[in-house]
Parts: C-alpha cells; structure tokens; sequence
C-alpha cells in the first residue's frame, strides 16, 4: 500500500512537472514570436551587391531601368531633362532558421524624391509643410485618384493616355512600405532562406548620388514553431512516456487487483480448510476447544510485533493453526484424562510433535510448515522435547508459538483444573522468560497484554 501510494505521488508529480515544462516552452515561443525586431541600414550596406548574413534580415537595393524625364514643376521653362527614374529593387532576405512573420521597412529622404509607382505592397506617406505632418496611405501606387488623399502629389500630363502621379517627398519626409500578404504577391511570410523583392520607382534630380537619397529602417517579427523548442520535445515525450507508463501502470493494477482477489479467495479456501481441519483436532477434548484458532491469533500479534507482514504473516498463522495436528493420533481417553498421566501416556502426547511433524512435512505449499508442530514444545534452556534444542536453534516460529500456546494453556479452562488467574499468567511469563521462553517474545507477550491487544478475561 505504501509502495503504491509512493507511485501514484510520483505520477502525479512527474505530470506536473511536464506540464510545467510545456507551459514554459509555450511561453518562451509566445515571448520570441512576440518580440519586434528593428534594424538600420546605412547605403553601403544596402548597395552592397553581397548578401550580410550576419544580420537576422539583410537588405539590398538594385537599382534597374532608367528614364531622364524633364519636369517643370515651377513653370519656369524647364525644357531640359533634369530628373532620373529608376526602379528600386529592395531584396529582403531571411538568413534565420525561422520565418518572418511580418516586415516593413522605412524610407528617410535626404533629398527631394518623386515616387510614381509602386507594386504588390502599400506605402504610408509622411509628409512635413509648415510643421505639420500629413499622413496617408495609398493601397496601390499603380492605379489611384490624386484627389482622394490629402498629399502633395504632382500631376504630369503625358502625351499617351495616362497621367503621370508623383508623390512628393521632401528631404526630412519618410515613407513606409507595407508589404502585402497576399498569396498571389508572395511577400509575407518569408520562410528560412529565401527572400522577397519589393520594387519601388523613384525620380530624383539628375545628379544627385542614388545612394544617399535615402536611409532604410527595418521592423520585422519572426514567427518560431514550438517544435523547434527542446523543451517542448521534452515534455512531449515525456508525457507521451507518462501516458504509456500510466496505461501500463493501470494494466498491472487490474492484474494485481485480480491475483489479490484470487489470492484473498484462495486464503478463504486454505484457511476455512485448515480450520476445519484444527476443529477435528479441538473437537477431540471439548476442553481445548479453539485453542488452536486462539494461537494462531496470539502467534500474529507477535509476529506483527517483530516486523512481519503481509503474505507472510499469513503463513505465520497457518503454521500457528496447525501445531497440534499431530494430535489427530491421540487417542481421546488420553486426551480428555483428568487426572494425572502415567509415563508411557505422557510420552503418547508428547508423540503429537513428531506425528505434526510428519504430517506437515507433506504440506509443500506452506513452506516450513512443520516447523511449528514439531518444535513448538522445545524450551529455550534446552530442555524441552523433541529434540532438546536451545536458544536460536528452535525456529522463531516455534518460538512464537511456544509463547502463545503457553499463555493459551493457562488461560482457559483444562479437564485436570479451571483457568489460571491473570496475575499468575503474567508472573509465570516474567519467570520462565529465558528458561522456557525467548526471552523477547515473552516481553512481546507482555506488551501485548499491557496494550489490550490480548484480553486475558475473554475466555470463560
């Protein structure tokens, strides 16, 4: 029981413990997926045509196509071409082993630019006059109307069928590219290892250096599974383990459960059957009458006392039940004599030892079960019979009995005389204590007494 109970504690603190450990993997991913990155990127590491994997999110600008256009936006007669455009190619690759889960990426203006179009993203414009910020957000720099945002946007007119927009950005203005999620632009996410290119068309003055038009600030998240996490592996299969352990755990219970009931079953069967058994012997002298049950009760106590246990303890009684089988072959007018014995009838009773002996010797499955019969009359001093062993050499069961058999004797009633009182009983076990008796079990008796455990008035 004890066993068991150290078991079950165990489970329930090794499921808590895994548990702890997939809360705490949960909340490390939750933490890490959480967390906003921002890097800077200065124009020699943007214009670098190598890829810095050294960062977690690396960006390179490729410039391709070029237009000279000229722009008269101050009606002066401008005739030459005085702006460039080209498109800009910003490369976002993700070095990492895990995938972004969501980037965009701010353009501070160091020079007067014109931005006329834009592709798969959205870009927020920020725009500074006179102290004060004008915000907007245009969806699709490909195809909108001028006149449904509040920015300052230029309109070229072109020979062709189209207009030419053209958002303004003022040194000091910044922009911010939003990338789309769509699953036909295939911006967001970027897995490990691959990358994704959002191009923007700027116009600049036609000599300006293209690599200082402007600063790029990067914000990104990165999105890790909970199975790239060890300790979630951990407690995963640690709990998996749990559960086979627990299946199995239960599995065995249910056996044992069942052997026990057997096993309680099969003890009803030996013990109503050896109990039957003792009756034929107490029936032979109405006088001693249960005393064998009484023995077996007394020889438990005192085993019980002296650390045994369980199906042990079980054997200790059986074999306490039988140590006066022997008297089976007793004649009964020998038995039930009142009066004194003669020598030759005194040996006849002391034959039961043998007799019980022999018979038990047979009995395979109740092992040493003929200790008792046959060695329960040896006396501690050496003097008792059989075979006159002392001391540690009469089994300790036999021992146990002598005990209990001798209190029993004299505490029930005999056909040679009447119960003996409880203080002469208690005297004669202090006194024979290291004669007759080992002298541990009879304090053991003592204390049994002392304890109520053994009522010395419960037998008339």
């Amino acid at each position: 029981m004890k066993n068991r109970r150290i078991i079950i504690i165990s489970f329930i603190a090794s499921i808590v413990i895994l548990f702890g450990l997939f809360i705490t993997s949960l909340v490390r991913i939750s933490v890490y997926n959480g967390k906003e990155y921002d890097d800077t990127f200065a124009s020699n590491d943007l214009f670098s045509s190598s890829i810095d994997t050294s960062k977690n999110i690396s960006v390179n600008v490729s410039l391709r196509d070029s237009w000279k256009k000229s722009f008269d936006f101050d009606n002066t007669g401008v005739t030459e071409y005085n702006y460039i455009g080209h498109t800009y190619d910003f490369t976002v690759s993700n070095n990492t082993k895990y995938t972004v889960d969501s980037f965009s990426f701010r353009l501070s203006f160091n020079s007067e630019t014109y931005v006329s179009s834009a592709w798969n993203g959205a870009i927020e414009f920020h725009q500074f006059s006179s102290g004060r910020e004008v915000v907007d957000t245009i969806p699709d720099l490909r195809n909108y109307d001028p006149e449904d945002y509040n920015l300052d946007i230029k309109t070229i007119e072109s020979e062709g069928e189209y207009a030419l927009y053209l958002v303004k950005m003022a040194p000091g203005d910044y922009l911010v590219y939003l990338p789309s999620d769509s699953a036909k632009a295939t911006e967001m996410p970027i897995k490990k290892g691959t990358s994704t290119t959002p191009g923007i068309n700027f116009f600049t003055g036609i000599e300006e250096d293209l690599e200082t038009v402007f600063v790029l600030d990067l914000d990104y998240s990165l999105y890790r599974p909970i199975t790239t996490d060890p300790m979630f592996w951990v407690s995963s299969l640690g709990m998996g383990l749990w559960v086979i352990v627990l299946v199995a755990f239960i599995i065995l219970e249910l056996q044992i459960r069942k052997y026990r009931l057997r096993h309680e079953r099969d003890n009803e069967i030996i013990n109503e059957s050896i109990e039957t058994f003792t009756g034929f012997i107490d029936a032979k002298d109405p006088y001693t009458n249960g005393h064998s049950k009484r023995v077996a009760i007394y020889t438990r106590l005192i085993a019980e006392k002296l650390g045994f246990s369980g199906e042990e303890l079980d054997r200790i009684y059986y074999i306490a039940l039988l140590h006066d089988c022997g008297k089976i072959g007793v004649p009964d007018n020998i038995l039930g004599k009142p009066g004194r014995l003669t020598d030759e009838e005194f040996q006849i009773i002391k034959s039961h030892t043998v007799r019980g002996g022999e018979i038990l010797s047979r009995f395979k499955s109740l092992e040493n079960a003929h200790e008792g019969a046959l060695y329960h009359h040896e006396r501690y001093d050496g003097k008792g019979y059989p075979q006159g062993l002392k001391g540690e050499e009469i089994p300790l069961i036999a021992r146990m009995i002598c005990v209990a058999d001798s209190f029993d004797a004299m505490n029930s009633n005999r056909v040679y005389r009447k119960k003996i009182s409880s203080e002469y009983i208690i005297d004669e076990l202090k006194k024979n204590s290291g004669t007759q008796f080992d002298p541990k079990i009879a304090n053991i008796m003592l204390e049994l007494i002392a304890e109520g455990k053994i009522v010395m008035d419960d037998i008339e």
